[in-house]
């Protein structure tokens, strides 16, 4: 049985980017990648005795994020490892390097980036030759979506963070399916990252069991326009795909400050603003110029700041490049 104990000495490394799920009505179903990353570095060593992780990081998460196997990234690991019938030899262990750009738990799947590069690191140590997701062939995309989903729970963070672009996604029968589009150059998102945390978890126990027909209604009408404009290359829809009724009302309950937020972005010029995934983004969409980003980066500062929420902003834009192996 081949087991880590054949793998001391290698390195590799993957590069996820960051993701904003939801896009408002597009409520667990569909995604954005932006370029924000993670990066991690990963060689496997023989420390008799010593079974432990050594993790380091850089950047968001540094000194939060525990190097034991309840870590995202190394459940993702160990699972795919299982995937392609590797065995853990007890005396092996990682060494783990983490550059993070990705907050925790503000909905820039930061979990589900993990998740993936896990996943990826597996598949490169497993004998996968691919560099990157857009050359695998479609059975093997479709493995590691569902792999991934299995672990994370959420297609519309997990495709997009594999696959790059705008992603519609959902668990089909036969696992996941998705489609992908690509993000026009122009596009500017404007984030707001509070420095109030709200775990996806929590965010989901506000949500009632039922919703009144109209809402659904209305939220299959904005995902069905939203995601035949962007197939057109009509990225103005996020005006109304980023309008939600199953889920960001309630959420307003916890989090009050997003109502007005989202106006104040919408007021300064946004074609949409909507939570980013459960929060506590806001993500503010924009087709101008650098200057009119700024001007709904400075409403959204100026907002927050009258309701007592402090937070910074980042311009960021969509990224096309889903995942990739740099090293194996």
């Amino acid at each position: 049985m081949v087991t880590t104990a054949d793998f001391v000495g290698r390195r590799v490394v993957v590069e996820v980017p960051a993701t904003i799920a939801n896009l408002g009505a597009g409520y667990d179903c569909v995604g954005l990648a932006i370029d924000l990353s993670l990066r991690v570095e990963l060689s496997v060593e023989h420390l008799p005795g010593n079974t432990a992780t050594d993790l380091e990081i850089v950047g968001e998460g540094a000194g939060e994020i525990g190097p034991d196997r309840g870590n995202r990234f190394v459940e993702a690991l160990e699972t795919g490892l299982r995937g392609h019938g590797i065995g853990y030899n007890p005396g092996d262990a990682w060494r783990i390097r983490m550059t993070n750009e990705i907050p925790l738990a503000r909905g820039l799947g930061s979990s589900g980036a993990a998740t993936m590069a896990g996943l990826l690191a597996a598949d490169a140590l497993g004998g996968g030759d691919r560099a990157s997701p857009v050359t695998m062939a479609d059975a093997e995309r479709g493995a590691l979506l569902a792999a991934a989903t299995a672990i994370e729970g959420h297609p519309d963070n997990i495709a997009p963070a594999l696959l790059g672009g705008f992603v519609a996604a959902a668990a089909a029968t036969d696992g996941v399916t998705a489609f992908r589009f690509d993000a026009p150059d122009e596009l500017r998102v404007v984030l707001f990252i509070p420095e109030r945390r709200l775990p996806t978890a929590a965010m989901r126990r506000v949500l009632p069991a039922t919703v009144p027909r109209a809402d659904a209604v209305a939220n299959l009408a904005r995902v069905a326009i939203g995601v035949g404009g962007i197939a057109q290359g009509d990225w103005s829809v996020l005006g109304e795909l980023t309008q939600d009724r199953l889920h960001e009302p309630y959420r307003a309950a916890a989090y009050p400050q997003l109502p007005v937020l989202v106006a104040a972005a919408r007021a300064a010029g946004a074609i949409g603003a909507c939570l980013a995934g459960a929060g506590s983004t806001i993500a503010a969409f924009s087709l101008a110029s650098d200057a009119v980003a700024e001007r709904i980066g400075a409403a959204l500062t100026g907002v927050a700041a009258v309701h007592d929420l402090p937070g910074a902003v980042q311009i960021v834009h969509a990224r096309n490049d889903g995942a990739r192996v740099i090293e194996r």
